[in-house]
C-alpha cells in the first residue's frame, strides 16, 4: 500500500465519534484520546516538532522551513479526528476493494441487509473502473470525514522528510476533536499554532474548493406539560410531547434539508425526545446567508410565542445560539486571494480543475477564520459521508498528496 493508503486506514480502524449528547466536555468522547495519540506518534516519528496532544485532545505540531525559507510566514493546516455520530461508527472495518464498474458493493450492514452504492446516485463511479476504493463491510460509517485529510497531511510531512529539496515555509499543523457537533477548533491556541493562514482539508471530491460555508446556529426547543389520568384528562392534562409536534409543524416544511440544495437554507430537527409532562427538541438552522439566518430565528421564537398565546401560559421556552459563520466574509477578502489562488495552481499541477462550491456545511475554518486563521478548505476526497455509503478511491487519496507538495510549494515565496 501507499504510504497514505496505509495511513487512512490505521486511522480509520481506531472509532472515535463525538457525542452532541455530552458535548458539554471536550472532547465529547474519550475515543478520541486514541485516534489523537495515532497520530502525534506518527508525527514524532516523522521527526515534527513541538508534537503536543492537549488535555482537550487538540494534537499541534510544526514542521520546520525548508532552507531560505524561513523568514515566510507560516502556511496552518486544520483537520479533524472526530467522525459522525449520526451512523454506526465502531468498530470499524476498513477494506479496498478493486472496483470493475457499476453498482459498488459494499458488504452487509447490521441488520444484514447488503450495502450498494448506485451509479445513479453517484454518478463519480463512471470515471473509477479499474480503480482501488476505500469501503467499511458495510456495518459502519467508514471515516474519511475526516481520517482522509488527517492521512493526507501526516504523508505530506513524509514526502518532505523523503526530499529536502521540496521547498515550503514552517507549517503548523493542528489536528482537533468534536468537529461533527460543532465545536471544531474552538479552543485551538492561535498564537501558539503560529499560522498566519493556511487550509481546513474537510472537502469531497478531488478537486473541490470552498470558501463559503453555511451560517449556522442551534435551537433547542423544550415544552414542559401537566400529566393526568388519561379517563379524566379532559380540560386538565397538557401534553408536551404533543406541544413539541404542533412547534414542529408551524415551521415550513419545504425548508427541511431533504427538500433543499445549493445556496438554499433549512431547519433541521436533529433528535426530540419527550413524555407528556416535558418534551424537547433540537434543531439547527443553516443558511448562507446571514440575514436569513436571523428571519429564521424569529420565526422559531414566533411560533413558540404563538403556542404559549394559544395555550393561555408559557409552556414552550426556546434557546438559541450561534454556532459559526460563513468564512467567505473572511477569505474572499483581496489581502487572502492567494488562498484561492494557489489551490487553483496546485490543483492544476496534478491535472485537476478545481471546482468552487457553496458548502452546504461548515468546517473547522468557519470558525478559524473569525479568529484571525483565514483559511479555506481542500478536498479530502470522501464521498457519501455520514453513513455506511461513505468510500473514499485510492487514486484521489494519493492526487490530494501530490496537490499539497506542490501547494506548499507555492508558499515558499512571498505572497503578494
Amino acid at each position: 500500500m501507499s504510504d497514505v493508503l496505509d495511513r487512512f486506514i490505521k486511522y480509520c480502524a481506531v472509532p472515535s465519534q463525538s457525542n452532541p449528547l455530552t458535548a458539554e466536555k471536550v472532547p465529547s468522547t474519550p475515543e478520541q484520546f486514541d485516534i489523537a495519540n495515532v497520530i502525534a506518534q506518527d508525527l514524532r516519528e516523522l521527526g515534527a516538532e513541538d508534537v503536543t496532544v492537549d488535555e482537550h485532545a487538540y494534537v499541534t505540531a510544526h514542521w520546520p522551513a525548508s532552507e531560505g525559507c524561513e523568514d515566510l510566514p507560516c502556511l496552518g493546516f486544520c483537520c479533524h479526528i472526530d467522525t459522525a455520530w449520526q451512523s454506526v461508527g465502531n468498530p470499524v472495518h476498513p477494506e479496498v476493494k478493486h472496483y470493475e464498474g457499476g453498482e459498488l458493493r459494499i458488504g452487509t450492514d447490521r441488520d444484514g441487509r447488503e450495502v450498494v452504492v448506485s451509479p445513479e446516485t453517484n454518478p463519480q463511479l463512471a470515471n473509477m473502473a479499474g480503480w482501488d476504493i476505500v469501503t467499511t463491510d458495510g456495518t459502519s460509517l467508514l471515516g474519511g470525514d475526516d481520517k482522509a485529510g488527517d492521512a493526507m497531511v501526516v504523508s505530506l510531512l513524509a514526502r518532505l522528510k523523503a526530499d529536502p529539496s521540496l521547498p515550503h515555509p514552517r507549517l503548523a499543523l493542528s489536528f482537533v476533536p468534536d468537529e461533527e457537533i460543532g465545536h471544531g477548533a474552538a479552543l485551538l491556541d492561535l498564537k501558539e499554532f503560529g499560522a498566519d493562514f493556511g487550509y481546513t482539508i474537510d472537502g469531497g471530491p478531488l478537486g473541490e474548493f470552498c470558501y463559503e460555508t453555511f451560517n449556522a446556529a442551534e435551537v433547542n426547543v423544550h415544552a414542559r406539560g401537566l400529566s393526568c389520568h388519561t379517563g379524566t384528562a379532559k380540560g386538565m392534562m397538557v401534553n408536551a410531547s404533543e406541544l413539541i409536534m404542533r412547534f414542529h409543524q408551524m415551521l415550513p416544511a419545504e425548508q427541511r434539508p431533504e427538500f433543499t440544495e445549493g445556496y438554499d437554507g433549512f431547519f433541521y430537527l436533529e433528535r426530540m425526545s419527550g413524555d407528556c409532562e416535558s418534551a424537547s427538541a433540537d434543531y439547527i438552522i443553516r443558511d448562507h446567508d446571514q440575514a436569513k439566518v436571523e428571519q429564521r430565528k424569529r420565526v422559531m421564537c414566533h411560533a413558540a410565542k404563538l403556542l404559549n398565546v394559544q395555550m393561555g401560559e408559557e409552556y414552550v421556552t426556546i434557546d438559541i445560539h450561534d454556532q459559526y459563520h460563513n468564512l467567505a466574509d473572511v477569505v474572499t477578502r483581496p489581502e487572502y486571494a492567494h488562498l484561492i489562488e494557489n489551490a487553483r495552481a496546485a490543483y492544476a499541477s496534478i491535472g485537476q480543475e478545481m471546482t468552487c462550491i457553496p458548502m452546504r456545511g461548515g468546517t473547522d475554518g468557519s470558525q478559524l477564520s473569525f479568529r484571525g486563521f483565514p483559511c479555506a478548505n481542500l478536498s479530502a476526497c470522501y464521498y457519501n459521508a455520514h453513513g455506511v455509503r461513505e468510500f473514499v478511491p485510492v487514486p484521489e487519496l494519493e492526487a490530494m498528496v501530490d496537490m499539497l507538495v506542490d501547494l506548499v510549494g507555492r508558499y515558499a515565496v512571498p505572497q503578494k
